[in-house]
């Protein structure tokens, strides 16, 4: 998959609908299977905007997995639209949008939330956007940002909420930890938590979170040893390989300031803790089996040109 991020407005960058076709043509010769789309509440980002942008992606490639936008952004457009989300979530998958990522939970607390993200839905929101999503048959993830000024009975909250909802849609694939990084923000001066504590926070989620079928850890966001040790704490799936379009990592400090991997790096990360390596779709649903595979080698001279001693 690959990533297009829309701007930060004060130092950032805006996309127009053309400038995203061109990059997701810019693809058109490479085998992905998703198209993921996250960006910010920006006037010209409307429903008609988005309605147009999705319906011309499946347009350009009928097989591409749409996978766009949080609540945080359905929230703004359906509320300038004068829609309810019920109506809006309708409009959107009737436009062309496959799925739903995790963005945008942050904490749900209020306690919490209004200090990290008053400018956003609230946890009650985002939580209903999703269930609207799901009441029409159709998948999304979920998150919660950890690490920073939240105690540990907020993220119990958090994984309450999201196994509540999970009980009584199903819709969820996926839960993905985010760690909280202090590089360039208004929160730099809160210190890191350790990776002692990454590993427990995956380990309790998948504990916690039983009728989720996967967690997601993020090696450009932990670095890569850390993410190899988060297999053994809960985590089933890695995400995944990156281009320069994923500039999100590395803006947000990320241990990994150049995050970019190819599928056979990704896969021999896996294999070398004694995991089963398996590319998948944005649903799940198997594309390569990795066990047994042998990539091939690169091309070797089969003779060599030894110096001549006297």
């Amino acid at each position: 998959s690959y990533s297009v991020l829309i701007k930060e407005r004060s130092q950032g960058w805006e996309y127009t609908m053309e400038e995203m076709m061109e990059i997701v043509r810019k693809y058109d010769s490479e085998p992905v299977t998703e198209v993921h789309l996250v960006g910010g509440v920006l006037p010209q980002y409307d429903l008609k905007f988005y309605s147009e942008l999705f319906t011309a992606i499946h347009k350009h490639r009928p097989g591409l997995h749409v996978k766009a936008l949080t609540p945080v952004e359905y929230h703004y457009i359906f509320k300038k639209a004068k829609i309810d989300y019920a109506t809006g979530m309708k409009l959107m998958k009737e436009a062309g949008l496959d799925s739903i990522p995790g963005g945008g939970a942050e904490i749900f607390h209020p306690e919490i939330r209004e200090q990290i993200a008053k400018d956003k839905c609230t946890g009650k929101q985002w939580l209903q956007i999703h269930e609207e999503w799901h009441k029409l048959g159709m998948r999304s993830n979920a998150t919660m940002l950890y690490g920073h000024i939240e105690e540990f009975k907020h993220r119990v909250d958090h994984l309450e909420q999201l196994r509540s909802l999970q009980d009584k849609t199903g819709g969820f694939q996926t839960f993905i930890p985010l760690k909280f990084r202090n590089q360039d923000n208004q929160m730099s001066h809160v210190p890191e938590v350790s990776v002692i504590e990454d590993l427990t926070n995956y380990a309790i989620s998948r504990i916690y979170l039983d009728n989720f079928d996967h967690i997601k850890a993020y090696w450009a966001m932990i670095s890569r040893s850390t993410a190899q040790l988060s297999l053994n704490f809960g985590v089933d799936d890695i995400d995944g390989t990156l281009d320069d379009t994923t500039k999100i990592y590395s803006m947000a400090g990320a241990e990994e300031q150049n995050p970019a991997m190819s599928t056979q790096e990704l896969v021999e990360l896996i294999k070398q803790v004694g995991r089963h390596p398996i590319e998948r779709d944005t649903l799940y649903n198997v594309i390569t089996d990795y066990k047994d595979y042998q990539f091939p080698e690169d091309e070797k001279p089969k003779f060599y040109k030894l110096p001549v001693l006297n």
